[in-house]
Parts: C-alpha cells; sequence; structure tokens
C-alpha cells in the first residue's frame, strides 16, 4: 500500500478518558498532558508530525448525564460539557493549539469509552471546539472511528495504530450500530435507547461498577483486572452480594462475544462460523478467588463445599430477613447472613482481611506491569496483524508495553494518563503491612488514594521517528510538568 500518509515522526497516546465530576475524574496530570501535547507541536518544526489519540480520548461512560448506555441526543452536551470543564480544558486547549502549527497533524482514533466519536456531529464539534473556524487547522485533524485503525508511514516503515479492544470480548464495538445511529442523526432522527445492545464492559461500567464508584472512587483503578473482581466488591459492601448474578451473567456475555463476533473485530480474514453461545457462566469459584475462598473455609466453612455449592446455597435462600442490613462500613463479621449464605458457617472475617485476601487473589502471579509481557491482548492481535505491518500500536489495557515481536516487527502499548493502582506481595504480607493503604482504601475518594502513595506515576507515551536512516520505536514515560524530553524505557530497534 504506497498511498498511506507519511511523518518524520508520530507520537502516540491513548486512554486519556477526560469525563465524570470533580471527585470522579480518573484522569491524573493535566498539566503535563496539556504541555507534553504542547512540546509535540515543538518537535522537528519543518517536518510532519503526528500526534495520534489512540482511543478513549474523552469517556462518556464516566458521565451521570448519559441516560442509556451510548449518548444520543445528549451527545453534544455531553461532549461540551466535558470539553470545557476546567480539569481537561487545559488539555483541548493544547490541542487547539497543536492543529493551528504548520506541519501538524492530530488523529483522533475511535475507543471502547468514547464511541460517540463515530457520529458525525461530534465530529465536526470537536473540530470547531479546536480549529474555531481555521481553515488550515481543519486540515491538519483526522478520525478514524469506523474500526479501521490509523495506517500511516514513517520512513520506510508501516506504522498501524488501533485502539486494542477489537480483541477484547468485554469491549467490542458495534460498528454497524454506530453506523445506523449516525445515519439517523444525519436524518434528523435519534435512537431510543432501548435499541442499543451494549457490550458486557459498558454493561459492567453503568450496572455494576458506577453505583459501587459513588462511595469507592477508585475501584476500576486496580490493576490487573480478571475474574477475583466480585470477591473484592464483596468485600468492600456485602451488599454487593445481589450482583453475584449479573456479574456471572456478563461473563457469559463476553464469552458469547469473543466467539460470536467477526474475526476478532480486526477483520483480516473471511468471516467465522458463528459459535453456539455457552449458558454456562463461571464459577462461583472463580469469580471469588482462592484466597477468598480459603478465608472463609478457614473461619469454619466445610472443606469439601465447592463455590458452586455455595451459590446453590445462596439460590436457595434469596429471601433475606426483614431486620437484615447491609453496610459497607461495618465488617464482613457483622453482616454475618451474607457470609453464612455464602458458606454455611463462616464466622468473624474483618472486612480488612476480607479485602486483603480478595486483592492478593487480583494480583496472584502478576507481571502486570510489566513492558515486556506478551499478555492475551499482545497474543490476539499480533497473530491478526498482515506480515507488512512493521510497528503496531495499542492501547486499551491501560497498561504499556514494548515488545520485539521478531522479524524486524515490533508491538508497543501507550498505557494509560489516568490514575493507576497496583498492590505488591509486600502491601498485602498481613494485616499490619495493609492497615494504612485499607484506611485509604475506605475513605473512597481520590484525594485520599493519593495521599496514601497508592496511584503509580506511569504517563507513557509511544513515539516513532526516523534516525540517521532507521526507523526507531520508544515506549517513554512523561515525567515532571512534560516539558521537557520524555525518559526512554525500551527502543525498538535497539539504539
Amino acid at each position: 500500500m504506497t498511498n498511506l500518509p507519511s511523518f518524520e515522526e508520530i507520537h502516540v497516546i491513548s486512554d486519556i478518558h477526560m469525563g465524570g465530576k470533580r471527585g470522579f475524574q480518573t484522569l491524573c496530570q493535566t498539566e503535563r498532558l496539556a504541555n507534553f501535547i504542547r512540546w509535540v507541536a515543538a518537535q522537528n518544526p519543518e517536518k510532519q508530525v503526528a500526534l495520534i489519540l489512540n482511543g478513549d480520548v474523552f469517556d462518556t461512560l464516566a458521565e451521570e448525564d448519559v441516560i442509556g448506555y451510548v449518548a444520543v441526543s445528549e451527545a453534544e452536551t455531553v461532549l461540551n460539557r466535558i470539553m470545557n470543564d476546567d480539569s481537561f480544558k487545559p488539555v483541548w486547549d493544547a490541542l487547539s493549539a497543536f492543529v493551528k502549527t504548520p506541519n501538524r497533524t492530530l488523529v483522533m482514533v475511535i475507543g471502547n469509552h468514547d464511541i460517540e466519536l463515530a457520529f458525525p456531529n461530534i465530529q465536526r464539534l470537536i473540530v470547531e471546539k479546536l480549529t474555531l473556524g481555521d481553515a488550515l487547522a481543519k486540515s491538519r485533524i483526522e478520525f478514524s472511528a469506523s474500526g479501521a485503525g490509523y495506517g500511516c508511514m514513517v520512513g520506510k516503515s508501516r506504522v498501524f495504530c488501533t485502539h486494542g479492544n477489537e480483541v477484547d470480548g468485554w469491549n467490542i464495538n458495534r460498528y454497524e450500530g454506530l453506523s445506523r445511529v449516525a445515519r439517523r442523526l444525519n436524518a434528523g432522527l435519534t435512537l431510543n435507547k432501548e435499541e442499543w445492545i451494549p457490550n458486557a464492559g459498558t454493561r459492567m461500567v453503568k450496572e455494576v461498577m458506577n453505583e459501587v464508584k459513588k462511595k469507592y472512587a477508585w475501584i476500576d483503578l486496580l490493576k490487573p483486572e480478571g475474574e477475583p473482581l466480585f470477591g473484592t466488591l464483596l468485600a468492600l459492601d456485602p451488599s454487593q452480594i445481589g450482583k453475584i448474578g449479573k456479574i456471572a451473567e456478563l461473563f457469559a456475555k463476553m464469552k458469547y462475544e469473543e466467539v460470536t463476533q467477526v474475526d476478532q473485530r480486526l477483520a483480516i480474514g473471511p468471516e467465522q462460523v458463528l459459535a453456539t453461545p455457552s449458558d454456562q457462566p463461571p464459577s462461583l469459584d472463580s469469580l471469588l478467588g482462592p484466597n477468598v475462598l480459603a478465608s472463609m473455609k478457614s473461619a469454619g466453612a466445610s472443606l469439601d463445599q465447592s463455590g458452586d455449592e455455595i451459590l446453590l446455597r445462596l439460590e436457595q435462600n434469596r429471601s433475606l430477613p426483614a431486620q437484615t442490613q447491609f453496610s459497607a462500613d461495618a465488617p464482613l463479621g457483622v453482616g454475618q447472613y451474607v457470609w453464612d449464605r455464602l458458606t454455611g458457617w463462616i464466622r468473624g472475617v474483618s472486612q480488612d482481611e476480607a479485602l486483603r485476601s480478595a486483592l492478593l487473589d487480583w494480583i496472584k502471579d502478576d507481571k502486570t506491569f510489566d513492558p515486556d509481557k506478551k499478555d492475551k491482548d499482545y497474543q490476539n492481535i499480533t497473530a491478526k496483524l498482515g506480515h507488512d505491518i512493521d510497528f503496531v500500536v495499542t492501547g486499551h489495557t491501560h497498561l504499556a508495553r514494548a515488545i520485539n515481536m521478531g522479524a524486524g516487527r515490533f508491538y508497543f502499548n501507550s498505557g494509560t494518563w489516568i490514575r493507576l493502582i497496583g498492590f505488591t506481595n509486600d502491601m498485602l504480607k498481613d494485616k499490619a503491612s495493609f492497615k494504612p493503604f485499607y484506611d485509604a482504601l475506605m475513605k473512597g475518594d481520590m484525594p485520599a488514594i493519593d495521599a496514601a502513595g497508592l496511584v503509580m506515576d506511569k504517563t507513557c507515551a509511544v513515539s516513532i521517528k526516523q534516525e540517521n536512516g532507521r526507523t526507531i520505536g520508544y515506549l517513554k514515560q512523561v515525567t515532571g510538568d512534560g516539558t521537557a524530553e520524555p525518559a526512554v524505557l525500551r527502543s525498538y530497534p535497539e539504539v
């Protein structure tokens, strides 16, 4: 393919997640981000340079005013609120300055939290916000919102940028549905919220996580993501027991999405035969995790009782006594009716110990933040790439990666600009070690998490540029106020 846009260098960031009201916003280091954008604008002024925002630039799932699972009639109102929010305005101002700079190109790629980017009126709103009618500035903005990703050349190397949710059964975008909405909007019509079928990840956010975030704003900042989520939710708030069926249903839906979509949405190759979805939800053992189950059993549960048998016991006792009150502030030992129905005999498991057990499950065998880790997303995306791709850059997982694929081909993930919480075995070693972090978690708000030192400083970017006749890819960490050259974490080919 010879008609791809060509650049001297590109800089890729993703997962900014501008959205939500103050106190619930996950984006951090806004000043650093705005200054980094200005730093990119100043690079190689006589050459063609692109800034690629590789998905989840804004986040309508964090917005209270979105009635359904996708913003349609209210999409412009919601995005205007985000763009004018004092917390995010510096970023939009920096992007505006960027597109008014000669020889710069801004590319916005769709993710799974900003699916409204597929709507023509939203693209026009962004263009008007950034350019204020400047025709030259308008010519420097490109959108990739059909699920095709963004391809370009840097020197003689071919680069493919895609958000990465294409291979995530939780978060697959239905681009055919988005196109239908776009057609309706252009025709002066709208979409009833009942008509939109959300993916499992969107439902998890809207139906489960957003409710929990009202008290524990940090809950979706934990890494890695995985099935022991329910054990953590239950340890935080026993009333979440009512969501066990919902979470099991969503996991089953996610598995269904994985086997019924066309070639995992990268659409390279023939259509697959639609598989028959399994109606078997995940086991309770996998939802709770081994440490949570072990802590239950050590408190008196029958050792021969599996998680599924516990769940069956729960299902047989749906009717809670009128006097039963669940409280997130009470230790789990006080919510004994819940634990009794989970295990039959549980007594005296305190909330801090239950949460510590759940988090130990969460980080079991964890190499989440290793830039060299060949995780599931890496494996699924690289398995579906054409051999002409020299560099592939993703986002979505919030986990920075730089991997040599061999044969002169390289994989990068640009990480995220939101807060990330990562526990270590030392932090969870015992009750005393965990206490200061537990206290901060129980306060629930972002300032407490920041003050406790739980948030890791991992604002990253991927840069691919021409240097001495070679194309070099860099995973970089942006530090300080964002005005200086970012620190190099990895480079391929190595320099």
